[in-house]
C-alpha cells in the first residue's frame, strides 16, 4: 500500500485551485478602477511619495472633508478632528476595535487590552488605570529608567564616541525601551543594552511577531493570510514560530513569579497577579503592555533625535533651559519634579510627535451604518481610520508653518501650554481610549533626551536623509538612524563639544 502524500504535496497540488477560489471570492472587493484604488493596488503612489503615510496625507489634504475612502480596503480614512471626536467620544460604542482587527492581532495579543472590546476591555482598563495612576508605580518606572540610562545607555554611547563609530540609534532605543518595559512589566531583564549588544531570543521573537502581525493588515483581503495560516506556510509559519517562543518565555516568567511569590514585587505583572489567576490571560495582558510601551517609546525617541540633530537651534534651547533648571554639574534629571520644570523640552517632545507620531494611524470598525461628523456615510463593517500623521500636516489645524519643527508653538511666556482640541492631536488617542501610559511615556522620553543631549552631540551620518518607514504597528525608520556620537565636556558653566 502506498504511503499517503504529505501535507506539503497536497498543498502544492491544491494551490492553483485555492488561488482561483481566492480571486473569485475577493474580486468584487479588490477590483476597483478608480484612480486611488489603482494607485494603491499597483503601488503607483511610490513614484511620487517616499511613504504610504505621505500619500495618504496628500489625498486627505486634497479632500474637501479631509476624508477619503479606499474601496479595495473597505477603509474610510480621515484627518478631520470632528470625525475623530465622533469616533473616539461622541459615538464611541459604534466604533470598537472590531472582530477583523482582533483576528489580525489575535494570535499575538490574544485577549490583551489592545485587542478586545466590551467588558473585557473595560475590566483591563479599570485595573490598569488604578495601577498606573499610583505614585508608587510612577516612582518605580522613573527608577528603572534612571538605572537603564546611567548603567547601560550612557556607557554604551561613551564607548561608541571613543571609537568614532557609526551607531544605529534606533536599534539602541529599541533595546533600551525593551529592557525598560520588560523590567517594568515582568520584572524580567533581557539585558539587550549591554555593551556587547546581545540578541535576546525573547526580543527577536517579539520583534518578528509584531512585524508579521502588522503585515496582515496591509493585505487587501484577509483570506490571503488566513489560507497561509491554515497550511502553515511562508510568513504565517514564521509568525507562528515567533509567537510560540514569545508566549513560552512569557508564561515561564509568570509561573516562576507565582512559584516564588509576588506580593513584595513592584512590577506590573505582580500587581495584576493578585487579581487574575488565569495565566494565559495574564500573558496576553502583559504582552500587550510590552508592545505599547516598547515600540512607541523607541519610535518617539528616534524621531526626536533625528529632528533635533537637524535643528541645532532647538538643541541649544534645550541645553540652555537644562542648565538653568538642573545646573551645570548634573548630567541628568534627579527627580520627577525637576523634570516638570523643563517646559521647552516638553514642548520639543510634543512637537516631534506632532510631525512623527509613533502610531501614524489607528483603526476602528463601524458596528452599524453611521454618518460621520463631516457627513460621510459609513457602512456597517467598514474600517474607519483616523490619521495623526496627516493631521499634524494640516494647515487649518497648525497654520501655514505646519511642516516646520517649532517647539515654540506649544509655549506661552516660556511655559508649556496645550490649548489644542485633544482630537486635533490624537497622538495619545482620545476619549475613553486615551493612553493610560501617557505620563510615564513622556517621563521616559524626556529622561533619555536630556541625559543624552547633556552628555553627547548627535550628528547624523546622512544629514539629508529623509525617513522611510517600514510596515508595522508603530513608525519605524526602515534604514535605522545612523549617527556619530560626540562626547561633550563642561567648562565653567558652558556646555561645549569635546574635541
Amino acid at each position: 500500500m502506498e504511503s499517503s502524500p504529505s501535507w506539503f504535496l497536497i498543498f502544492s497540488l491544491s494551490l492553483p485551485i485555492i488561488t482561483v477560489l481566492i480571486i473569485r471570492l475577493v474580486r468584487k472587493r479588490v477590483y476597483c478602477n478608480c484612480e486611488i484604488c489603482q494607485a494603491y493596488v499597483e503601488s503607483g503612489w511610490t513614484k511620487h511619495f517616499p511613504n504610504l503615510c505621505d500619500w495618504y496625507t496628500h489625498l486627505l489634504k486634497n479632500s474637501p472633508t479631509r476624508t477619503v475612502h479606499i474601496h479595495v480596503l473597505n477603509n474610510t480614512i480621515t484627518a478631520n478632528p470632528d470625525n475623530v471626536e465622533y469616533m473616539l467620544k461622541t459615538n464611541f460604542d459604534n466604533f470598537p476595535k472590531g472582530k477583523p482587527f482582533s483576528a489580525i492581532l489575535g494570535d499575538f495579543l490574544g485577549r490583551g487590552i489592545f485587542n478586545v472590546d466590551g467588558d473585557s476591555w473595560r475590566f483591563q482598563r479599570k485595573m490598569a488605570s488604578l495601577e498606573l495612576g499610583r505614585v508608587s508605580i510612577r516612582a518605580y518606572a522613573f527608577e528603572i529608567g534612571h538605572q537603564e540610562i546611567s548603567r547601560r545607555l550612557l556607557p554604551l554611547l561613551e564607548s561608541v564616541s571613543a571609537k568614532n563609530e557609526i551607531l544605529d540609534l534606533q536599534d539602541v532605543f529599541r533595546r533600551f525601551s525593551f529592557d525598560s518595559i520588560c523590567r517594568f512589566s515582568f520584572g524580567l531583564d533581557p539585558k539587550c543594552l549591554e555593551l556587547s549588544l546581545p540578541l535576546s531570543k525573547f526580543a527577536v521573537s517579539f520583534d518578528l511577531a509584531s512585524k508579521l502581525s502588522a503585515e496582515r493588515a496591509m493585505i487587501a483581503s484577509p483570506l490571503m493570510w488566513k489560507i497561509k495560516r491554515l497550511f502553515n506556510v511562508g510568513s504565517e509559519k514564521k509568525l507562528r514560530q515567533a509567537i510560540k517562543i514569545t508566549h513560552i518565555l512569557a508564561q515561564e516568567v509568570i509561573r516562576q513569579r507565582r512559584k516564588f511569590g509576588f506580593s513584595d514585587q513592584k512590577d506590573l505583572l505582580s500587581r495584576f497577579m493578585s487579581s487574575i489567576s488565569d495565566e494565559t490571560y495574564l500573558r496576553d495582558i502583559i504582552i500587550s503592555f510590552l508592545l505599547a510601551g516598547r515600540d512607541t517609546v523607541a519610535s518617539a525617541l528616534t524621531s526626536f533625535f533625528w529632528l533635533v540633530a537637524r535643528h541645532p537651534e532647538v538643541e541649544a534651547a534645550i541645553l540652555f533651559e537644562a542648565e538653568k533648571i538642573i545646573g551645570p554639574n548634573q548630567e541628568g534629571l534627579t527627580s520627577y519634579k525637576q523634570m516638570q520644570k523643563l517646559h521647552y523640552l516638553h514642548a520639543s517632545v510634543y512637537e516631534s510627535m506632532r510631525l512623527y507620531p509613533p502610531i501614524q494611524f489607528d483603526s476602528k470598525f463601524c458596528l452599524d451604518d453611521d454618518v460621520l461628523a463631516d457627513g460621510s456615510f459609513v457602512k456597517r463593517g467598514t474600517r474607519v481610520t483616523y490619521h495623526p500623521y496627516a493631521m499634524g500636516r494640516m494647515e487649518e489645524i497648525w497654520g501655514k508653518d505646519c511642516l516646520e519643527f517649532k517647539p515654540e508653538r506649544w509655549l506661552r511666556d516660556g511655559v508649556f501650554f496645550h490649548d489644542q482640541n485633544p482630537f486635533q492631536y490624537p497622538v495619545f488617542q482620545g476619549g475613553l481610549r486615551i493612553c493610560l501610559g501617557k505620563e510615564m511615556a513622556l517621563m521616559e522620553l524626556k529622561s533619555v533626551a536630556i541625559s543624552l543631549l547633556r552628555r553627547f552631540r548627535i550628528e547624523l551620518a546622512q544629514s539629508e536623509h529623509v525617513p522611510r518607514f517600514s510596515p508595522g504597528l508603530t513608525a519605524t525608520f526602515r534604514d535605522g538612524l545612523r549617527v556619530f556620537v560626540h562626547a561633550r565636556r563642561v567648562i565653567s558653566s558652558k556646555v561645549t563639544d569635546e574635541i
